[in-house]
């Protein structure tokens, strides 16, 4: 997807995939991650989700990616607190209570920049991207957290009823990139 599509999808309140609570698969799934209090966890593609609130209501740090600074801004507004903003490098650091959001391109977001994170939480970063994206995708976020847990909320019907995004990302694709993500960081590293 062209980063327009998404910029004007937040300008004109079209963000249907906007939960207004926090996900029921996130809430039932993530225990069984074991993850300690105050584990750091990255969630790309992040938008204002209300999952933002909740994992920091459970005594979690978030690192998050978004692209539209108009949904950073939100979601800072419905928290209630002002960050702390930053150039770091091709992207924007926006810091506040235990959130740490990059704005701009996912892709331009390095190792470094993002610090050490103890999982990764995917309800529709994955499913926003087409086929050709998601390769790419899954070896970036194999490059920023190497080894690390994720809990991806992913959905599996017949793609010729819903152009997308979402787009159907089927167990099996899942399963060949998450192959194919490791062996690409095993040879990068």
């Amino acid at each position: 997807m062209e980063e327009q599509f998404w910029h004007e999808r937040w300008q004109s309140n079209a963000t249907a995939f906007h939960e207004g609570r926090p996900n029921e698969l996130l809430q039932r799934h993530l225990p069984a991650l074991g993850l300690p209090q105050g584990a750091r966890i990255l969630v790309p593609l992040c938008g204002k989700s209300r999952d933002l609130h909740w994992l920091l209501a459970q005594g979690h740090q978030v690192a998050g990616v978004e692209l539209s600074r108009l949904a950073v801004e939100q979601l800072f507004a419905e928290l209630g607190t002002t960050p702390r903003i930053a150039t770091d490098g091709a992207l924007a650091r926006w810091e506040a209570d235990g959130l740490v959001l990059h704005v701009g391109n996912l892709f331009a977001l390095d190792p470094a920049a993002l610090g050490t994170v103890d999982a990764i939480y995917d309800r529709a970063a994955l499913v926003a991207l087409p086929e050709p994206m998601r390769r790419d995708y899954a070896a970036h976020l194999a490059a920023l957290a190497p080894a690390t847990p994720q809990l991806l909320i992913s959905f599996e019907y017949d793609q010729a009823l819903l152009a997308g995004p979402p787009f159907a990302v089927t167990e099996a694709e899942i399963r060949s990139l998450r192959t194919m993500a490791n062996i690409r960081a095993r040879r990068a590293a």
